[in-house]
């Protein structure tokens, strides 16, 4: 399954899209209006929330995002790597570790789950908004999205 997600141009919050390849929503990405640690949900088209994804409150070098199922339980701490020459990223999960393989943001990476490709993440080059492509197996779409805007809301948040 391939899905394209996309920060919205004007949003109170942060919200994004995520559609397939035929332009269809598949899933809502909703920012919190006000939130320090730039909390966002991952919904189905029915406003359920699956997966919440939050920043850590104070980030000094090691950046860090956490990510909950929809019963409020940690299952993913995302990091980046601090001294490393290219914009690398650690997932610690209940399933394993997760890597991205290649720059966030260079054209291509290869996640990997405990060493095994599980999806590839483009970016798409655009100057206005973040836009990302996301090849992946359907019942790994939910958290590899979740993973995709944690990483965003780290990439944003070492900017400042």
């Amino acid at each position: 399954m391939k899905v394209f997600i996309k920060n919205k141009l004007v949003s109170i919050g942060g919200s994004s899209s995520v559609t397939d390849e035929n332009g269809t929503d598949v899933f809502k990405v909703k920012g919190k209006a006000v939130s320090v640690t730039r909390k966002k949900y991952v919904c189905d088209l029915e406003d359920k929330v699956l997966f919440s994804v939050r920043n850590r409150w104070i980030n000094l070098i090691v950046h860090k995002a956490f990510v909950y199922d929809a019963d409020k339980r940690k299952i993913a701490i995302v990091k980046n790597k601090p001294f490393s020459l290219k914009r690398a990223f650690k997932v610690d999960c209940v399933d394993g570790e997760i890597t991205f393989d290649g720059e966030f943001f260079s054209l291509s990476s290869r996640i990997l789950r405990n060493g095994s490709e599980i999806g590839v993440l483009l970016r798409n080059l655009t100057i206005v908004r973040d836009s990302f492509s996301l090849d992946a197996d359907e019942k790994d779409m939910p958290f590899l999205v979740a993973l995709v805007i944690a990483i965003d809301n780290i990439v944003d948040n070492t900017k400042k």
